[in-house]
């Protein structure tokens, strides 16, 4: 789903993130997603074939997000810790779609096109250009994200002291 959504389209995917953070995944379903909107479930189908497009229109939209943080960011004079920083917010400002984006196979062609790229080239150049140390880099910041929003770490735990470590070690 790109940004040429229709005007109700757009509606139904802000009616959808609000019922994700609202309630989580498990709350998602055509039925509650149209009643929020005061409409009966199958008017979505004019709109969305399916649930698993309107979750697709959440993570691009959510992909969309972080690529805007991340180039906010990559003018940083620490462009790295910068993306750090951006990754945690967004993921504790909205740990529903965070969790939709990260926790379960990423179905790439259901996505508006160049999404996931928008936001991976920001972390990229923040990691001298090299991928294999912007996975590392994504590998240990969703570890650390998925573990703080679930409250894994002991009572007392530095975690900002954890995530400065975490980038300096990958840092260029």
């Amino acid at each position: 789903m790109g940004t040429d959504l229709s005007p109700r389209g757009r509606e139904i995917v802000a009616a959808a993130a609000d019922l994700l953070e609202g309630e989580g995944a498990q709350a998602l379903s055509m039925r509650r997603i149209a009643e929020r909107l005061g409409m009966r479930a199958p008017s979505l189908y004019r709109h969305f074939p399916d649930k698993r497009s309107i979750e697709a229109a959440l993570v691009s939209q959510g992909f969309r997000d972080l690529a805007a943080r991340f180039a906010q960011a990559s003018g940083d004079g620490d462009p790295a810790a910068a993306i750090a920083r951006e990754y945690r917010a967004f993921a504790h400002a909205r740990p529903h779609l965070y969790r939709l984006m990260t926790t379960r196979p990423l179905d790439r062609g259901a996505l508006a096109p160049g999404v996931e790229d928008a936001a991976a080239a920001h972390v990229v150049r923040a990691f001298g250009g090299d991928a294999d140390l912007a996975r590392a880099a994504w590998a240990f910041a969703h570890g650390m994200t998925i573990l703080e929003i679930d409250g894994r770490f002991p009572p007392g735990a530095d975690l900002d002291a954890a995530w400065r470590r975490g980038i300096e070690a990958l840092r260029p």
